[in-house]
């Protein structure tokens, strides 16, 4: 049988083969996902963030950890969007709470960076939030998070690190209930 025939085009009976851009508006979010990333990097279309992050937004709408991951890294470097440091913090928890490394490592270096300004409560509670982050982060291997969690330990007192001790652990619990049954 023919392929171009009219008889080929209507009885053939291979399945066609779905396309990423078929899946993606039928709202499957590994698609939708893959789209954003084409359009961030380029890969055969012309780079586009505010395409990108159309994309990843609904992916990341429908829990798509790694879609989450990287609308937080758009808004830190402001590509698509307009910089926003809370929209990348809260698109970085919505992907930490997903056991995401990287996400926990955003949200340490975003703390981090904050204990070096404000009041100095506000400095602590910097410190224990970025200590939790890169413990965190250390948890699953995430490369220079125990180095830099070290750091900040160095600046802490033994109250604050209890604190931040604690935190990890409630965190752990609710996002990951069998984790401490392999301590960190």
């Amino acid at each position: 049988m023919r392929e171009g025939s009219i008889f080929g085009r209507f009885f053939n009976t291979e399945p066609r083969q779905e396309t990423l851009q078929s899946k993606a508006d039928r709202g499957n979010a590994d698609a939708q996902f893959l789209l954003g990333l084409r359009y961030a990097n380029g890969v055969g279309e012309a780079q586009d963030y505010p395409r990108a992050f159309e994309w990843y937004f609904k992916a990341a709408e429908q829990s798509h950890v790694l879609a989450q991951f990287n609308i937080g890294v758009m808004y830190t470097h402001g590509q698509g969007v307009l910089p926003d440091e809370g929209q990348a913090q809260i698109w970085f928890g919505r992907a930490a709470r997903q056991q995401d490394a990287g996400a926990e490592y955003y949200l340490g270096v975003g703390r981090y960076r904050a204990s070096f300004h404000g009041t100095p409560q506000e400095m602590q509670e910097s410190n224990i939030e970025a200590y939790k982050w890169f413990s965190l982060a250390a948890a699953l291997g995430y490369q220079d998070s125990e180095a830099t969690r070290d750091t900040i330990l160095l600046r802490m007192n033994p109250e604050d690190l209890a604190e931040a001790r604690l935190r990890v652990d409630r965190f752990l619990v609710s996002v990951r209930p069998n984790a401490l049954d392999q301590k960190l």
